[in-house]
């Protein structure tokens, strides 16, 4: 019994709270109680204090429900401090200071100090802990953009639909026809967040071509070996684009019926070019059920299986443009008058023009054909020449800078010409006429023309001033 008082006191010390009276209290309630058991056992409660013995057990027991929340942890350090005797003044400041602890008086937790010990005013953290380098948070209201240094903001495109590809990669592959440039290609590719799509672009670009000329095709298969060195395409994108293509075979033939024979051309140039793997013609050994597909597979092969098959590949498409020898190209201007005036085909003339890709050289079909009108007897050669001379200056395939200078070396070489043609200068003069009277060429030039009279000479002083002819 006393070991029990003893060990009540010790927690009312802990608690920082020492009074005789709740010990009395305690007391006189405990006296209480046995009086009323008394009286039970005598059977002399009245209902006023038998309810109220049931209003004290209960007040009992939340006092205990109270106490037992906030002492269960520290009851065996009291009694160890009761037992040793050292029991403080409930008056002195050490005894004060144990009444401003930081346990709960609520009845809530399992009485340990909030926050571990680490909360409070003035207070950086619980003992050892080591804080590290936070970065800042943009959503915290005391972020301050200026101070966190050089800001880099990164464009974000979007990745193309499948709907938007044709209409994008289209006028890219056009212009590329137009000015051959494959870095400006280059860097619109890698503008646009083609995704996993990326071998859409090699598939069109085969399909546009076929529909082209020869030139056309070559600047292709260069694009398709600059972009696989570039790292913008590889060969598995370069491998699915002609599967694809393959593939569609049937339709392209509709509109193209050499396309067979041009996508293994293609195909060829690739391999050579290291764009596509040498095992691609392997994969397809004795598995094609088309027929268009084996042939352009086989002409890929043949091809390839040449004597210095892939050092020719290089010129595969032919050699077109500004890079034929200029002795070939006034070859075929010769040979495209010469037709004209047998045919009189103005289209056909037109046709075969273009197809030399020349634009820079036409000032050379201008003086052939002045020269061929000055070597030809009769009106008939005049007025074909006309004719066709106003034809590619109405539809601007010959300019006014080439038309100058074809006429303009036809005068400088006049003088040389008339010697092998003795009416060359007259024929010149009837020429130049009629070409201004059909808007050919401007008056400036025509007044350019050598006259056929040369130096003025008179007969006699007593001519009258008369020239003679």
């Amino acid at each position: 019994m006393a070991a029990e008082v003893e060990a009540g006191n010790c927690v009312t010390q802990r608690d920082g709270v020492f009074s005789v009276v709740a010990v009395l209290d305690e007391e006189a309630e405990s006296v209480y109680d046995e009086e009323l058991i008394d009286s039970e056992v005598n059977g002399n409660w009245t209902p006023q204090e038998k309810a109220l013995h049931e209003a004290r057990l209960k007040a009992k027991a939340k006092r205990r429900l109270r106490k037992s929340s906030s002492s269960r942890d520290s009851t065996r350090d009291s009694l160890s401090e009761c037992v040793s005797g050292d029991v403080p003044d409930p008056h002195s400041p050490k005894g004060k200071t144990q009444t401003h602890d930081r346990k709960s008086r609520m009845g809530k937790g399992r009485g340990l100090p909030k926050k571990g010990g680490a909360g409070g005013k003035g207070v950086w953290g619980a003992a050892g802990l080591v804080y590290e380098m936070e970065e800042p948070d943009c959503r915290d209201p005391n972020y301050d953009e200026s101070a966190q240094g050089d800001t880099v903001y990164a464009t974000v495109v979007p990745e193309l639909e499948e709907g938007e590809l044709e209409k994008v990669m289209n006028p890219i592959i056009q212009e590329y026809f137009e000015h051959g440039d494959t870095k400006e290609v280059e860097m619109l590719l890698k503008n646009l967040n083609l995704g996993p799509r990326q071998c859409v672009f090699p598939s069109l670009a085969v399909c546009l071509s076929l529909e082209c000329k020869a030139s056309q095709r070559e600047l292709t298969s260069r694009l398709f070996s600059d972009l696989i060195a570039k790292q913008v395409l590889n060969e598995g994108d370069m491998t699915t684009a002609f599967n694809h293509t393959l593939t569609q075979l049937p339709e392209l033939i509709l509109d193209t019926p050499e396309a067979p024979q041009m996508l293994g051309q293609f195909i060829a140039r690739a391999i050579a070019d290291h764009a596509l793997p040498m095992e691609f013609l392997d994969q397809y050994r004795g598995k094609v059920d088309c027929e268009n597909a084996r042939a352009a597979l086989d002409r890929a092969a043949v091809l390839l299986s040449m004597k210095r098959g892939i050092v020719r590949l290089d010129n595969v498409w032919g050699v077109g443009g500004g890079q034929r020898p200029v002795k070939l190209l006034i070859k075929e201007m010769n040979l495209l008058l010469k037709e004209y005036l047998v045919s009189g085909d103005l289209v056909e003339a037109d046709h075969c023009l273009r197809d030399l890709e020349v634009p820079h050289f036409h000032h050379e079909l201008v003086y052939e054909a002045v020269l061929m009108v000055l070597e030809s007897n009769g009106d008939a050669a005049i007025q074909s020449m006309v004719k066709l001379l106003q034809s590619f200056w109405k539809t601007g395939l010959i300019t006014l800078d080439q038309m100058n200078r074809g006429f303009q070396r036809v005068y400088d070489e006049l003088p040389e010409i008339s010697l092998d043609v003795p009416h060359a200068h007259s024929i010149m003069e009837t020429f130049v006429d009629v070409c201004h009277q059909q808007s050919v060429i401007t008056k400036q030039l025509r007044d350019s023309c050598p006259s056929s009279r040369g130096r003025k000479r008179f007969v006699s002083e007593g001519d009258g001033g008369i020239v003679k002819s």
